[in-house]
């Protein structure tokens, strides 16, 4: 389906919808753009109306140079729905967009039936360790625009588990489940990137977010689904979120890092589409 736009809290959000039947809301993590879902949207559209849509400071959805927090996000997500009448529907949320989506169903529980948290956490890292991502993705955004082949290649152990570095680097062209190369996530990095000041704001909006103490509130069916080797968003935090979540289960990723989504796809699609199904 062609990209759509839509005025929402006073910015243009682009979002794409995918399928048909029971609504899905896909919500990606910081600065990425809707396309990073590329490795679901296939499966889940078999069975789903699947919507995919750029946060603020991403991607097409209007860039504002104004401040904005977790709860903002989550508004912006109930004002997209309320314009396509959606009264309820499952969410996914990866990594940042799993705090999005944790803040989503604490916020507006009435619009949540199933909850699916991919490789994230309950709470965002310390003012000194905000300060730190901040840091480092600044610098990467400048390497991206300078030499984005040494970005990529600089961060792959941070996303990717070992072994898939490997056959990463052994063939750069190989298309993964037929859908995506390291020459693609190279080239696709600079397409629509993050402006500095998109970084600092999303920096701003996760100070102070968290969850932690306000899980057990969450009463949806909850996925808690994590990765063994995750740099980013640990199995430990995952297994919290899941002891604190009252109706929530958890599955484990073996061998493999954040960018699980797309290394262990038919894994992780696999154990999504079961949990919305039964």
């Amino acid at each position: 389906m062609a990209e759509l736009f839509a005025k929402i809290n006073g910015i243009e959000i682009c979002y794409e919808i995918f399928g048909e039947g029971y609504p899905i809301i896909l919500i990606q993590g910081f600065g990425a753009r809707k396309e990073g879902f590329k490795c679901q949207v296939p499966a889940l559209s078999e069975h789903f109306k699947v919507i995919t849509f750029d946060n603020r400071g991403a991607g097409k959805t209007e860039r504002v140079n104004e401040p904005y927090t977790m709860g903002s996000l989550a508004d912006d997500i109930k004002g997209l729905l309320d314009l396509l009448e959606i009264k309820q529907a499952h969410f996914l949320g990866t990594s940042m967009g799993g705090m999005i989506a944790q803040q989503f169903a604490l916020q507006h529980s009435e619009y949540v039936n199933k909850l699916i948290l991919v490789n994230t956490v309950s709470g965002a890292p310390d003012y000194v360790g905000l300060e730190l991502l901040k840091k480092n993705r600044l610098e990467q955004l400048e390497l991206i625009k300078k030499v984005p082949e040494k970005a990529f290649w600089d961060n792959a152990h941070i996303w990717f588990y070992r072994d898939y570095r490997k056959e990463l680097k052994v063939n750069p062209k190989k298309k993964f489940f037929g859908i995506w190369s390291a020459e693609d996530e190279i080239r696709e990095s600079t397409i629509l990137m993050p402006t500095p000041r998109d970084i600092e704001l999303q920096i701003e909006a996760l100070k102070g977010f968290n969850t932690l103490e306000k899980l057990h509130e969450i009463k949806s069916p909850t996925l808690v689904l994590a990765a063994s080797h995750d740099r980013v968003c640990s199995k430990s935090n995952a297994e919290e979120m899941h002891r604190r979540i009252p109706n929530s289960v958890l599955k484990i990723i073996e061998k493999a890092g954040h960018e699980s989504p797309k290394t262990k796809t038919l894994e992780v699609n696999r154990i999504i589409l079961e949990f919305l199904q039964n």
